[in-house]
């Protein structure tokens, strides 16, 4: 299995982040490991780097909810965006929300690659790097 080179956690909560870089660094399977607060900050980085394949993720893990802009709005916005992305971004929700209409909801966008529940373990991670 080939290594990723970049990730994207887009989450608010310290202690998953946390947690998460060190389950994704104990794969060995990405290089680098990006980490944005809200999906505000995550939205604008694709924008300014739309058209830089290299600076582009290969996976993004996305919280619904945050601030600022929630883990929807991000999707609504991306949605638009992605037509002039030069990459093929994988998402992943990743989300303690165990409710079905957000599973449902989650699972009808065509960008959202799949829906995970927290905590987010090092075996789900594997997994989920080995279906790019």
């Amino acid at each position: 299995m080939n290594p990723i080179r970049t990730l994207t956690l887009i989450d608010d909560d310290d202690i998953f982040v946390f947690l998460t870089k060190k389950a994704i660094e104990q794969t060995k399977l990405v290089e680098l490991i990006k980490v944005f607060k809200n999906g505000l900050d995550a939205l604008n980085f694709l924008k300014e780097n739309k058209h830089n394949v290299d600076a582009l993720p290969e996976i993004i893990l996305l919280d619904l909810s945050m601030p600022i802009m929630n883990g929807w709005q991000f999707l609504e916005e991306y949605t638009k965006l992605n037509p002039t992305i030069g990459k093929n971004i994988t998402i992943y929700i990743c989300s303690s929300s165990i409710s079905h209409d957000d599973i449902t909801r989650a699972k009808a966008i065509n960008e959202v690659s799949d829906y995970v529940i927290k905590p987010i373990t090092k075996d789900k991670l594997i997994d989920l790097i080995k279906k790019l």
